[in-house]
């Protein structure tokens, strides 16, 4: 790709794609690897971004969900019997361990280990 051509690409690109690129490049520091490349039943790492947190109805068995997003790929995160963890919020970046489980549709880890990475500012 010639020099103009991919200034042209950082100039023009979206937000979304330099939020992605900025994951993706956080991946490799950490030392995880995609969500896209996991595979079904594999002990996993990986790290992104809170996107969406749901919590379960009161009137049901209490759960955290997540959706973790990297740049590659969502993966949804569950603790079930918890209906909040202090610290998790949208918007925070954060490691998880644990064994994978998958869907045609989705991905899951239940119940993993867990870091939450250092905020900007």
């Amino acid at each position: 790709m010639s020099k103009i051509a991919e200034r042209w690409r950082t100039w023009t690109r979206s937000q979304s794609d330099v939020e992605a690129a900025e994951l993706q490049e956080e991946m490799h520091d950490v030392g995880v690897v995609p969500i896209r490349t996991c595979e079904h039943g594999a002990l996993v790492s990986v790290t992104g971004t809170v996107r969406v947190i749901t919590f379960r109805p009161k009137s049901t068995t209490p759960a955290l969900e997540i959706e973790l997003y990297d740049g590659s790929g969502c993966v949804n995160v569950i603790w079930l019997g918890r209906r909040r963890i202090p610290g998790i919020e949208t918007g925070r970046r954060m490691v998880v361990t644990g064994r994978l489980t998958c869907s045609p549709r989705v991905k899951v880890i239940y119940n993993p280990r867990y870091q939450l990475l250092p905020t900007a500012g």
